[in-house]
C-alpha cells in the first residue's frame, strides 16, 4: 500500500478567529483525525507532520510576559514543546479512532538540519502567534523588540508576528521515522517544521532561534523516506488564483510548471500558500507521485479526487 504524509496547518487547529482553547483546538482535530484513522483503516502507510504557527506564538507572548516567575525559553525549545502538546492531540484523537487498537501512534520529538546563513535570518517571513490590528502590532514590535509585517487583507486584524524561517537540509530522524512506518506504526514528526538545529564548530548539533515552515519540512521528510502522496490539509478547500479578491477561482490542478509561474506573479501568499506550493513543486520534482492542497475536513473526499488542488508533474 502506498505511503502518505499529510500535513496539518497550525492555523487550522487553531483558527484565526478562535481564542485557542484546548477544546477548540481538539475539536478541530478531532475534525482531522476522522479523516486519518480511515485511511490507516483503508491500508496507507501514514506519517503526519503539523504546523505550530499560533502556537509557539502564543507559547512565546506567554513565556516573555512572565519575565519576573519564570526563565523565557528559546524559539527552539517552544518548538519542542509544540512537538509535544499537538503530537499528544493527534495521536490520541487517532488511536481512539483506529480499527486496530493494537496499532501504534508515536510522536517523534524531530530535529531539523538548518543553515545558520539562511536569508531569511536577514529578513524574517514566518508569520507566529495571533492576528492584531496594525496599530497594537506595532506598538507590540516596539515593547517587545519583535518584527511584524501585515501578512492578509482580510479582516480588521491583518498583522502578525514574523520570525526567521530557514529552509530544512536534513530531518535527523528521518530513517528511524522510516522504519517505524514500515513496520506499520502512524508516526507524527517534524512537528512544527521539527526544532531548527545547526552544527557548532565541534561538529555538535545545537538549537537556533527560528521556526521552519512546516510545509518544506513535510516536502524534506517526505522525499528522504520516500513517500508516494503529499497531503497538505489547511484552512482552504482549493488553492485560489486571486485569492481574496472578487475575481478568486480555484485550481482543481497545476503541473509544476504552471505552479511555478503563478509563484513568480506572487499569486500566492508569502508566509501562507506561497511555502506549500514550493514545497509541492519539491516533492513531485523528487519523484513524488502527486500532492493535494484542501481543508482539513475534505481529506477523505480530496483522496477520492472529489475536491482539494492536485500538483502534477
Amino acid at each position: 500500500m502506498k505511503k502518505l504524509l499529510i500535513a496539518l496547518g497550525g492555523n487550522a487547529i487553531k483558527k484565526n478567529y478562535e481564542k485557542g482553547t484546548y477544546e477548540e483546538q481538539i475539536k478541530n482535530i478531532d475534525v482531522a483525525c476522522e479523516q486519518i484513522a480511515e485511511l490507516s483503516n483503508q491500508g496507507y502507510k501514514i506519517v503526519i507532520t503539523h504546523g505550530n504557527g499560533p502556537q509557539v506564538g502564543d507559547l512565546a507572548i506567554q513565556s516573555e510576559n512572565s519575565l519576573d516567575l519564570v526563565p523565557p525559553q528559546p524559539l527552539s525549545v517552544l518548538g519542542a514543546m509544540t512537538q509535544g502538546q499537538i503530537g499528544y492531540m493527534i495521536q490520541q484523537s487517532i488511536k481512539n479512532k483506529l480499527k486496530n487498537k493494537d496499532k501504534n501512534v508515536v510522536t517523534v520529538v524531530t530535529q531539523v538540519l538548518v543553515n545558520d546563513k539562511d536569508e531569511d535570518f536577514k529578513n524574517p517571513t514566518k508569520p507566529v502567534g495571533p492576528f492584531f490590528d496594525e496599530a497594537t502590532a506595532k506598538t507590540l514590535a516596539e515593547k517587545q523588540e519583535w518584527i511584524v509585517k501585515k501578512v492578509t487583507t482580510e479582516g480588521e486584524k491583518t498583522w502578525r508576528r514574523v520570525v526567521p524561517s530557514p529552509k530544512p537540509i536534513k530531518i535527523i530522524e528521518s530513517q528511524f521515522i522510516h522504519d517505524c512506518i514500515e513496520k506499520g506504526s502512524i508516526i507524527i514528526a517534524a512537528g512544527g517544521g521539527g526544532i531548527p538545529v545547526v552544527f557548532d564548530k565541534k561538529g555538535k548539533l545545537k538549537g537556533i532561534d527560528a521556526v521552519i515552515d512546516k510545509d518544506r519540512s513535510g516536502s524534506r521528510l517526505a522525499i528522504d523516506i520516500k513517500v508516494d502522496i503529499f497531503l497538505i490539509l489547511t484552512d482552504i478547500e482549493y488553492v485560489m488564483k486571486n485569492y481574496g479578491k472578487k475575481t478568486q477561482r480555484p485550481f482543481r490542478k497545476l503541473s509544476v510548471k504552471q505552479a511555478k509561474e503563478y509563484l513568480n506573479e506572487g499569486q500566492f501568499g508569502l508566509g501562507s500558500m506561497a511555502p506549500k506550493i514550493e514545497a509541492a513543486c519539491d516533492f513531485i520534482e523528487a519523484g513524488g507521485e502527486l500532492v493535494i492542497i484542501t481543508s482539513l475536513e475534505k481529506a477523505l473526499e480530496a483522496m477520492e479526487g472529489k475536491t482539494g488542488t492536485n500538483i502534477l508533474r
